[in-house]
């Protein structure tokens, strides 16, 4: 006897299951329509550091792990008509900060928050449908310490040295002060950055304080009266925070490239240890 035809059904169902069926071809191209497209990632962490130490150093040099995502980044600037071709290079020199800084006033935004270091918000926004963007960092609000200002990230910062060191630390100036010790060539006018009152300490102190504030992340110094007017304190900037000043960002960057932080960009003079990051210390720790 021999075999019967199955019968299919004449429905419209089981009429485009057939069609689909017969062309699969057809059938692989509307599931690939409904893919979304995988965009790359930018990482603000690299992106970040770049942007402190590239300003600092020659543009045949670039931040080692942030070519990648500076490239995707100038793309964008360049897309919108605020960086020219030639500097769209992986380097984010002063001619990208000053294009990333006229991004953040397009966007309505103005002071710390136009200040070149690509923030959060103005990042997401510039990779709308061009990218991602990966291992996220901000300051935080801000909050008060010993009747200064800082932010939520420095503030984690100094305890965890205090933690380091086992004893309390004091400031003698805060974050957040435009117009005030004008010794301090406005590198206190953004965020991140504090000194550190040393009256009392020992010699041995004031070096083991400084290199737990550098343990943590911070660009820190010891500084005497010889080297300006000012006592004796410790400088410290907390490298990326994003509400650095521009003087506090061109410290950060000096630091990484071996320099004491000063006008004259003498030779880092403090204790010698690996530099990184908070974002990196917590990782590891």
């Amino acid at each position: 006897m021999p075999l019967s035809t199955p019968r299919i059904a004449a429905g419209p169902a089981a009429l485009a299951i057939f069609a689909v069926l017969a062309c699969p071809a057809f059938g692989a191209t509307q599931a690939s329509a409904a893919t979304p497209a995988i965009l790359p990632a930018v990482d603000m962490e690299a992106v970040v550091l770049a942007a402190q130490i590239d300003p600092r150093r020659a543009d045949t040099t670039l931040t080692p792990g942030a070519k990648d995502s500076v490239l995707a980044v100038e793309r964008a600037l360049q897309a919108r008509n605020l960086l020219d071709a030639r500097w769209v290079d992986g380097y984010f020199g002063t001619t990208t900060i000053t294009a990333y800084s006229a991004y953040q006033r397009s966007l309505g935004y103005s002071g710390l928050a136009a200040n070149g270091l690509p923030g959060a918000s103005s990042l997401t926004a510039l990779g709308q449908g061009r990218f991602t963007v990966t291992r996220v960092i901000g300051p935080g609000a801000r909050v008060q310490r010993d009747g200064y200002v800082v932010d939520a990230r420095t503030q984690a910062m100094l305890t965890e040295t205090e933690r380091l060191l086992g004893f309390r630390l004091v400031l003698s100036q805060g974050s957040y002060n435009p117009g005030g010790d004008p010794t301090s060539a406005g590198t206190h006018d953004g965020g991140g950055v504090v000194d550190i009152d040393v009256g009392g300490m020992s010699a041995d102190t004031r070096t083991a304080v400084a290199r737990a504030l550098r343990q943590v992340g911070f660009a820190a110094w010891i500084r005497n009266p010889a080297q300006g007017d000012w006592p004796w304190h410790i400088h410290a900037a907390a490298i990326s925070d994003t509400d650095l000043s521009t003087q506090a960002q061109n410290q950060t960057g000096d630091y990484y490239l071996g320099f004491d932080g000063l006008a004259g960009h003498g030779p880092d003079d403090g204790p010698r240890i690996p530099i990184h990051t908070w974002e990196d210390y917590q990782r590891t720790h």
